[in-house]
């Protein structure tokens, strides 16, 4: 996601911050990241990414 906002910062994707906030977190190890955090962002936030996604992909 850092990466995609630097190559283009206008993509319209929602929390992209706090995406790479939470990868960043998860994959350095940080011990701020709980169980309930984690169910909490594939509920409430995955299905929009994905839906975001889909309508970049779809819009070369």
């Amino acid at each position: 996601m850092s990466a995609l906002l630097k190559i283009n910062s206008s993509i319209d994707i929602t929390n992209a911050r706090r995406i790479v906030d939470a990868r960043n977190k998860l994959t350095h190890g940080y011990d701020e990241i709980e169980i309930v955090q984690i169910w909490s962002i594939i509920i409430r936030h995955l299905p929009i990414l994905r839906i975001e996604v889909s309508v970049i992909l779809d819009n070369p």
